[in-house]
């Protein structure tokens, strides 16, 4: 641990809680972020970040996490080789909390500035004209309907021996992306960096099928997840490259992303992921219409889910429990009250992206 002397240690914690306070007000007011931070700075270095971590094959921000968690381990060691040598200092009682304030509040201004002042935007569905209002149960099940029969249609075009590797996936999500933004210009991304993990296994572990690291700008993706699963999680990590923060917000880009695609193994990967939701929320609000629902579905994607389920449980564990519980509490940290339930809010937009299209089918049906 440094030896800072009590006076310059108390006006450089006093600097540091001053910009952490500062960035804090900042995020209460969401249009201002909106024209100052994801408008103006956030583009700018995140393009820079991506550029720099696309030279490099590896990922790089996992590189970057290992040092900096060696680095406060380091801290740590030399902290406690010098309690044991010298002993408890009279003033480590004040500058020892002081120093661990200031090392959590760096972290929280350099999360803020790379990345985490996105989660205080306003909601990408103003920007993209998506209505949140609610369904009742009927509509739900119309919605499961509709996904099922559009599943049902896309799997057998799938070839049975799908396989991606990173660049593949990269290129065709990329070339999505750009069709996109001659319709709207939200779906503007720049400088692709698009890395697998390091180590799969353990990201497996932990339950994870791919992450943003605002360390590097890097969209990391879990090749060891099933062929079918991967596209939509490309589509997903790179929205937030683009400072879709909320996890909902990302699940809703990539699905706009995916059904525009050219690729049917991209359609089939994005309509996949949403009837995972819609079926957890129908089975959750009404068991008697997803025992039905279930019925319904071929063969060919119950064997999808199957084998999903099967890649999972070969993985699970009490560590994937923990982070659940952990990421759960980041996301409620950062504006998502519903924490990890917020995935679900999904469902709620596919809805209103489709009620028109849905209320049409069934009137034609009467």
């Amino acid at each position: 641990m440094q030896t800072t002397t009590p006076r310059k240690l108390f006006i450089k914690s006093a600097i540091i809680i001053g910009i952490a306070l500062l960035i804090f007000l900042f995020g209460l007011f969401p249009e201002l972020v909106l024209d100052v931070y994801v408008k103006g700075f956030y583009p700018i270095i995140s393009s820079v970040l991506r550029w720099v971590s696309s030279l490099f094959p590896f990922a790089v921000g996992d590189i970057l996490y290992v040092i900096l968690i060696l680095y406060l381990l380091r801290l740590i060691v030399r902290f406690c080789w010098r309690l044991k040598k010298k002993g408890w200092q009279k003033t480590d009682k004040l500058t020892i909390p002081i120093y661990i304030l200031n090392a959590f509040l760096i972290l929280f201004i350099s999360f803020k500035l790379l990345w985490g002042l996105n989660y205080s935007r306003p909601s990408i569905t103003k920007q993209l004209n998506i209505s949140d209002k609610k369904y009742d149960v009927k509509e739900l099940v119309s919605l499961g309907n509709y996904f099922i029969d559009k599943l049902n249609k896309l799997q057998p075009q799938i070839s049975s021996k799908l396989t991606y590797d990173i660049n593949q996936l990269r290129e065709k999500a990329v070339a999505d992306y750009k069709d996109l933004v001659l319709k709207n210009p939200f779906f503007k991304y720049n400088v692709p960096s698009v890395k697998p993990v390091i180590n799969g296994w353990l990201i497996s572990k932990i339950g994870i099928e791919g992450y943003y690291n605002p360390l590097s700008g890097e969209a990391n993706v879990n090749m060891k997840l099933p062929a079918w699963v991967l596209p939509f999680v490309t589509c997903h990590e790179i929205s937030h490259q683009m400072g879709v923060a909320r996890e909902d917000e990302a699940n809703l880009v990539a699905y706009l992303v995916g059904i525009n695609s050219k690729d049917v193994n991209f359609q089939y990967s994005v309509n996949y992921n949403m009837l995972r939701y819609i079926l957890f929320e129908i089975r959750f609000k009404s068991p008697e219409d997803y025992l039905e629902l279930k019925d319904k579905i071929s063969p060919g994607v119950l064997a999808n889910f199957k084998a999903e389920n099967e890649f999972w449980a070969k993985y699970s564990g009490q560590m994937s429990n923990y982070m659940g519980i952990a990421f759960d509490k980041f996301l409620k940290l950062n504006n998502q009250k519903k924490g990890i339930k917020s995935y679900q809010n999904i469902v709620v937009w596919l809805w209103n992206i489709h009620k028109d299209e849905l209320k049409k089918s069934e009137s034609l049906k009467d």
